[in-house]
């Protein structure tokens, strides 16, 4: 399985295409029909893929699932992660749950990711989740964000507490019906040793339904450094995953970080890894990681969608939702923004994003920014179909990985679990 994970993977409602007619010949086929859906917001390998959406969007967090949008449309397979929401969030906004929980039907499977330390909390937004009908729930005590680990104690310092976290798993369990699960890292600070991770897994694990972890092979540290600097300066330690695989064998385990390619979460499978979770290589380069995921991962025949038929289909979308929260937010360039990759490595990749920087300023729907824009790129890019030529990436990342196991872990049962 692979998980694509937070900034979102989304979609919300979509309507019957009309006949697109733009200025440039060809930038558009017409009448390409996308099912209609009124419900209502990027993913897991099990030999699966999952998106995390979680730190792509930034300042747009609470915005429509625009990303997780654009990831549908490409892949119909790989499992999506919204970003996380605080369960206090949800709680106090009971008025307006569409606002930061709706999504569309097509958008599945679909996982919600909420963080928080009360368990009143934690139980009533699961609790008002269950309208929504997410796939699966996920507790996240892995964010190292000062907002999130500093503000509440909650995200990655929850590994410090491994205690609290099984009751929150056992709250959140008793109040869904669908499957939980738990990020985390490999460590906090200086509690990073093989042994203090299995520790935290086998307290969670025997207090609570909690049977799936996802595991971000980096350590965090909190002593300042900046999100961006907690995915690059901690090394990535795979061996401390796949010695959870040997070490508890009735658990579930997806493996997060690093891995940036088809290529890699295949490479992982094959070293026996349960599932993968890809996360910003899914946003900085999604028709070249999600475009492969449905045929290398999933073994599923080639749709043969075009970016044409996609950027079809996420006008309409766009359109739908500009504006809509009020003081024309979702704007043009909020809307637009996780298509700007879409041409990674294209020819008239650069012109198409210096059209689009002058579109937002005027533009006022998806259709006339398209106009606008898409004249740089060539109609041989427009109409390649999905998933052509070879994905790359390192076969070799897990070498040896096997070797360098750390010894086994044996719970001490009492201490463990009362600690």
């Amino acid at each position: 399985m692979v998980k694509f994970s937070a900034y979102s993977l989304m979609i919300s409602s979509f309507t019957p295409f009309h006949s697109i007619i733009l200025k440039t010949p060809r930038r558009f086929s017409r009448n390409i029909p996308f099912n209609h859906s009124t419900k209502s917001r990027v993913a897991s390998y099990y030999q699966n893929v999952e998106l995390h959406t979680e730190d792509m969007m930034g300042a747009s967090r609470y915005l429509p699932p625009l990303f997780r949008t654009l990831a549908r449309l490409i892949s119909k397979h790989a499992w999506l992660y919204t970003e996380m929401l605080a369960a206090e969030t949800i709680v106090y906004q009971q008025g307006n749950l569409d606002k930061f929980l709706g999504y569309s039907p097509e958008q599945h499977p679909v996982v919600l990711q909420i963080g928080g330390s009360k368990l009143e909390n934690l139980a009533k937004a699961t609790e008002l989740a269950n309208a929504y009908n997410y796939d699966e729930i996920n507790f996240n005590c892995g964010c190292p964000s000062p907002k999130v680990a500093g503000h509440g104690c909650f995200g990655v310092r929850l590994m410090l507490d491994p205690k609290f976290v099984g009751e929150a798993m056992s709250v959140i369990a008793a109040n869904t019906n669908v499957p939980v699960s738990v990020k985390c890292r490999i460590g906090v600070d200086d509690h990073d040793s093989y042994n203090e991770l299995c520790d935290f897994i086998y307290k969670v694990s025997s207090l609570s339904p909690t049977r799936h972890f996802i595991i971000h092979s980096r350590k965090a540290l909190l002593n300042g450094i900046s999100p961006a600097d907690n995915r690059r300066i901690p090394p990535l330690k795979y061996e401390f995953y796949y010695a959870l695989l040997r070490d508890f064998p009735d658990l579930t385990f997806t493996i997060n970080g690093g891995i940036n390619s088809v290529v890699e979460a295949n490479a992982a499978l094959r070293e026996g890894a349960h599932g993968v979770m890809v996360g910003r290589a899914a946003y900085h380069y999604p028709w070249q990681t999600l475009g492969h995921v449905d045929t290398a991962i999933y073994g599923a025949p080639s749709s043969g969608i075009t970016r044409r038929e996609i950027l079809q289909r996420y006008q309409e979308y766009g359109d739908s939702v500009l504006g809509k929260d009020g003081n024309n937010r979702p704007n043009i360039r909020e809307v637009a923004k996780p298509l700007l990759n879409l041409f990674y490595s294209e020819p008239g990749n650069g012109l198409w994003k210096r059209k689009a920087d002058s579109a937002f300023m005027h533009c006022k729907t998806m259709k006339s920014f398209f106009e606008e824009t898409l004249v740089a790129i060539p109609d041989s890019v427009l109409d390649a179909p999905i998933a052509g030529g070879v994905p790359s990436g390192r076969e070799d990342l897990f070498a040896n990985v096997h070797d360098l196991l750390p010894p086994q872990y044996h719970a001490r049962e009492e201490e463990a679990l009362y600690a």
